[in-house]
């Protein structure tokens, strides 16, 4: 997000940043932090709480920046005008909706012209990765007929394939600009697993430079779209 936002406006620029499906409000929190104001639409109750909470930790000058919504990503018509946002993220949310098509135009349609679409999903080219790495070798073998997981919550959620994504981007005027694959050789790690200070580092570093790089990037868990708005 660094990166892009970087190479798209200008330096000190405060950008209007809509963030649906906003969980606990990390990423909401980092870009006001970094002086944008962010606007979070959340419709899980208890998440939105849980970022409220975290917001009141913030400095006041923090906290004046972020507006939280309790709101559904498929209505953002209802809450907001056409071309509010320079920035648009919707993190980890595509896959727990069924028909995502709909709600990705209605995302497009709140950017203004040149703004940026942020897009993380799960990849459907790379399911058999996860069980296949864990000696799971029938839904391994299962994973290619289906765009369709089980998630670390027992829930059975839908995954995207990066050239299906590629052409919706492109029908609905924010063609896709950049992608990045996330997750390539950390993907079993447990959650809370601690690592060193050095290896940390290296860890992120080499998970950054594979998710830039051909054919590494093609089989991580997640992808990261980046769209931008005609």
């Amino acid at each position: 997000m660094d990166e892009q936002i970087a190479g798209r406006f200008p330096v000190g620029q405060r950008l209007r940043v809509l963030d649906v499906g906003m969980g606990r409000g990390t990423q909401a929190l980092r870009l006001a932090r970094a002086g944008h104001s962010v606007t979070g639409l959340e419709s899980d109750a208890e998440l939105l709480g849980a970022a409220r909470e975290a917001l009141a930790t913030e400095p006041e000058g923090i906290r004046e920046r972020v507006r939280l919504i309790e709101g559904d990503g498929r209505e953002t018509g209802v809450h907001f005008l056409p071309g509010s946002f320079d920035v648009v993220l919707c993190h980890g949310v595509l896959m727990y909706v069924e028909e995502p098509d709909p709600m990705l135009a209605g995302l497009a349609r709140m950017l203004a012209p040149g703004g940026l679409l942020s897009l993380l999903v799960r990849n459907a080219d790379a399911l058999a990765m996860r069980p296949g790495l864990t000696g799971d070798f029938g839904a391994a073998l299962a994973a290619f007929d289906t765009a369709t997981y089980t998630n670390r919550h027992g829930l059975t959620v839908r995954a995207d394939r990066l050239d299906a994504l590629r052409a919706t981007l492109a029908g609905i005027a924010a063609p896709l600009h950049a992608w990045y694959g996330v997750r390539v050789f950390t993907d079993n790690v447990a959650d809370g697993t601690e690592l060193p200070a050095g290896e940390l580092e290296r860890v992120l570093a080499l998970e950054d430079r594979a998710g830039r790089t051909d054919p590494y990037r093609g089989i991580a868990a997640l992808l990261h779209l980046c769209g931008v708005r005609g």
